[in-house]
């Protein structure tokens, strides 16, 4: 039976692969970003579209409006934008604290803040019993981001992922969070990663080998399914081993 999956950051990496993955099973897909043309050019066959910030409350409200008119039921809701800025304006100003102020301010909106809105304007369209909640967050979150503001957003998902598994638990709605590590063919990554880095982050791994967008699609999909009714407000962890535990 075909199911309804929402996808945010549905037109890139791990959001697409996903989407891809979905749409392979014949689920219906609305793939979510701000980028319209990224959205358009992505293939996935059958998927609606729709360009939005999810970090602003009144395009947020159209989103949840436009998945009343053309979805109804949402059956996942799979939260797979993020980033660290690339497409942000830069601080204006020298000022040292500015910078701070800015580069925080945009890793929590980015990371934190779409995830919850979004959330939360389409809680009541998940489907009952079965629904699924699904926020993708990083090995960053364990282990840190350098300056720290990525990390700590993405480690923000982990404590509202547990409430809102207790929220919706008792509805027969299931909420986890995949946590992946070193992925290639991402534009968190991109092409232009340093040779020497690249290195590290496999030589990190017990396999020897970079995650694929595919890894953590893999993963969501189960989630997703079935015979994953019974895992809820857990931090699945996808890193070859670079990381382990809760």
């Amino acid at each position: 039976m075909s199911r309804n999956i929402v996808i945010s950051g549905g037109g890139t990496g791990i959001g697409l692969a996903a989407a891809q993955a979905f749409a392979a099973d014949g689920d219906r897909v609305l793939l979510l970003g701000r980028r319209a043309e990224v959205l358009e050019k992505a293939g996935v066959p059958g998927a609606l579209t729709y360009a939005a910030d999810l970090s602003d409350t009144a395009q947020v409200r159209g989103v949840a409006g436009f998945v009343a008119r053309e979805l109804g039921t949402v059956d996942v809701l799979v939260h797979s934008a993020g980033g660290t800025g690339q497409l942000e304006p830069p601080a204006s100003g020298d000022d040292p604290l500015d910078a701070v102020a800015h580069a925080w301010t945009v890793n929590f909106r980015l990371n934190l803040l779409t995830a919850a809105l979004l959330t939360e304007a389409l809680k009541d369209r998940l489907a009952e019993p079965g629904g699924r909640v699904l926020f993708v967050s990083s090995i960053a979150a364990y282990r840190g981001s350098g300056s720290g503001a990525y990390a700590a957003a993405k480690a923000g998902l982990h404590p509202y992922a547990h409430d809102l598994a207790r929220e919706l638990g008792p509805r027969g709605i299931t909420v986890n969070v995949v946590a992946p590590g070193y992925i290639e063919d991402t534009e968190f990554f991109g092409a232009a990663i340093d040779p020497a880095r690249r290195a590290r982050l496999v030589a990190d791994t017990e396999n020897g080998r970079a995650g694929t967008p595919g890894d953590v699609a893999g993963t969501l999909h189960w989630l997703a399914s079935p015979g994953a009714g019974h895992v809820t407000s857990q931090i699945v962890q996808v890193n070859g081993g670079a990381e382990r535990g809760r």
